[in-house]
């Protein structure tokens, strides 16, 4: 897996200091290494592998730095914008590397605490007075994620440009529902697009078409992050090409990476100056995802701890079947998706929300 050097050095190490633990003891082959005591063999074991993970993440941190210098195209803010990126992967990296067995335990699921769902005809009313509506929304940033591609709708673009009634796309009627809050409210709420490299360009032509409207759009890219070798853990790019979205080297890393590339991209900064406090993040093709102004009024005027996330949930179906269910793992809210699902339990994933 790793190079001969590094991993030739590693193991010399700790055969020396198993060797002096060891001393000239060779009886017991069950006790462990060279007469070593059961506790002592599996530390030793438990130390290769922190080495090999510390091999494994300079490594790539030293490839990163070379994809960089090998780069001379790049200007000083990309080159920055870069290593921002690659921190967010080094980081993933190391994640990874101490991970073992199942991200989730199945026996270790819990049912929801009491009071983690609230019913929504539970929250407070908004106020009627336009004049306060206008203050709560002025308050408000709208994220739509528009990194994917329209392939499985047969569109070669990007998934929000696809006509969806009355020859207007996913994305004429997000801007248009933010248009009419506006307008109707007299206050300004902007649309932010987090794009992926594959829409990004892209998307930059099409919302020049908005630029009349009565919305102040935003957009920024996502991060992009080279893929890694499975056998080597090192990346399979030789260079960064910024100007190639075809690229197989490198790919999107998905919407989890929402918040590290909004606030890498300047505008979280940007929002917070401008008196923003709370962003409504949701998909650019799920129009169903509004701005509801009864959820908005009760996050903006809670009492006692203020809640830092909010998600809006559903109960599901027998079709939902690739949707996430809330669980309560390890005194934490977490989401399940079907993924981490064992095989013998997809038909227990198909839980009711409450």
């Amino acid at each position: 897996v790793y190079p001969k050097y590094s991993a030739v050095m590693s193991i010399q190490d700790l055969v020396v200091q198993l060797q002096g633990q060891a001393g000239d003891n060779d009886s017991d082959e069950d006790s462990g290494f060279a007469g070593q005591p059961m506790a002592a063999r599996m530390d030793s074991v438990r130390q290769f592998k922190m080495l090999g993970q510390t091999d494994a993440e300079v490594l790539l941190r030293s490839e990163l730095t070379k994809l960089l210098e090998n780069s001379k195209e790049l200007t000083e803010q990309q080159s920055l914008e870069v290593r921002k990126e690659f921190q967010g992967l080094v980081d993933l990296f190391r994640r990874y590397l101490k991970r073992s067995g199942p991200s989730i335990e199945w026996a270790k699921i819990e049912p929801l605490c009491e009071g983690t769902v609230h019913r929504y005809e539970t929250l407070s009313k908004p106020p009627e007075d336009p004049a306060a509506v206008k203050v709560l929304l002025d308050k408000l940033v709208v994220l739509k994620l528009n990194g994917g591609l329209g392939t499985s709708m047969g569109c070669t673009g990007p998934k929000s440009v696809i006509s969806v009634r009355s020859g207007l796309t996913f994305l004429d009627l997000t801007v248009k529902q933010i248009e009419w809050l506006n307008q109707q409210y007299g206050c300004n709420v902007p649309l932010v697009l987090m794009n992926s490299f594959n829409t990004h360009e892209d998307t930059l032509k099409i919302v020049r078409k908005y630029q009349h409207c009565g919305v102040k759009i935003h957009t920024f890219s996502q991060s992009r992050y080279p893929r890694i070798n499975k056998e080597s853990l090192l990346p399979v790019a030789t260079h960064i090409d910024l100007e190639n979205t075809e690229s197989d080297w490198w790919y999107p890393p998905g919407h989890g990476d929402v918040y590290a590339a909004f606030a890498n991209c300047g505008l979280l900064e940007t929002f917070i100056n401008e008196g923003k406090e709370l962003v409504f993040i949701s998909n650019v093709d799920n129009l169903g995802a509004t701005v509801d102004l009864r959820i908005l009024s009760s996050l903006l005027n809670q009492t006692g701890k203020p809640s830092q996330f909010v998600m809006e949930v559903t109960d599901k179906t027998r079709a939902d079947v690739k949707g996430g269910t809330l669980i309560n793992y390890q005194g934490k809210l977490r989401l399940l998706e079907i993924a981490q699902v064992p095989a013998d339990f997809v038909s227990h994933q198909l839980c009711r929300v409450p």
